[in-house]
């Protein structure tokens, strides 16, 4: 086995977003663009809620797929395919807006610890002006698998034997929120052809000798294992992995196509009112 370096490491900054929330950004800043097939990583935290209570109004999507995880808190999700989704602590949404879907995410609550992340994951041309679709699940839905020293949920993909309930087919994407005691070892295969990263978000660790800071995205190298160790304080992080779709990628604010041409026309359509094409799918629990 040839086991995972850190390849880069990306510390995640402060943005503002929606109507005027801040989140921490790792991924779709000027230090990693974007890492095939992930276009961007957002880290909401906050138990201020001056700081989320004005939420994201709706916005338009098109070209890709939005994946949000909710630690703490509870968001209602409102789109113009007709869903309504209620993603409360330990939740997941999976929403492929592919060829169009407006949409907002609001806060629930007036106070309290709002904690989560939101990925963007890309879709290949084939896919991006398919109809869209939308997975929801509680957090009773999400499969958990007890290791030595070790708590994994599996939000996506798989880990032995256990499959998570975001099913991904266009990029094979394995999402795990891991939970370690202190200075325990957790060791996973991981496909050689696929891009992957980890982001501590509690606690400390360390990968293949280096030091994962918390709130710093670590882009691992090639190999087909990681070994992360906990730190005396224990470590809590998300490892996700998914297969590049190795195509231009062309992104202008909440479009991701893979031409300007592609984009200019997608604005045209938003301006126009013609970016909701299809009717969504629902699925979910």
């Amino acid at each position: 086995m040839n086991s995972r370096s850190i390849r880069q490491l990306v510390p995640a900054f402060e943005v503002t977003e929606g109507a005027g929330v801040s989140v921490h950004r790792s991924i779709g800043t000027p230090a990693l663009r974007n890492l095939d097939p992930f276009l961007m990583l957002d880290h909401f935290s906050s138990d201020n809620p001056d700081e989320y209570i004005a939420g994201f109004p709706d916005h338009p999507h098109r070209g890709f797929i939005t994946f949000t995880y909710m630690l703490d808190g509870h968001m209602e999700h409102r789109d113009s395919m007709g869903n309504r989704g209620d993603l409360k602590a330990g939740g997941v949404q999976w929403m492929k807006a592919a060829s169009g879907v407006i949409h907002s995410e609001m806060p629930q609550q007036t106070n309290g610890l709002m904690r989560g992340f939101q990925l963007w994951i890309n879709l290949p041309a084939r896919e991006k002006m398919s109809a869209p679709a939308y997975q929801e699940f509680s957090a009773a839905a999400i499969p958990e698998v007890a290791l030595d020293g070790a708590r994994v949920r599996v939000l996506a993909g798989e880990l032995n034997g256990t499959r998570g309930v975001i099913d991904d087919p266009s990029t094979d994407v394995r999402y795990l929120d891991v939970t370690l005691v202190a200075d325990a070892r957790f060791t996973l295969p991981l496909d050689d052809t696929h891009n992957a990263f980890v982001y501590v978000f509690e606690g400390s660790a360390q990968l293949a000798g280096e030091d994962l800071a918390t709130h710093t995205l670590a882009v691992l190298g090639a190999g087909d294992t990681v070994d992360i160790q906990a730190g005396a304080a224990g470590a809590r992080f998300v490892l996700v992995a998914g297969r590049p779709i190795g195509e231009p990628v062309v992104q202008y604010g909440p479009f991701v196509m893979n031409t300007r041409t592609e984009i200019e026309q997608a604005f045209a359509d938003y301006q126009a009112g013609r970016l909701v094409q299809a009717r969504a799918t629902l699925t979910g629990r």
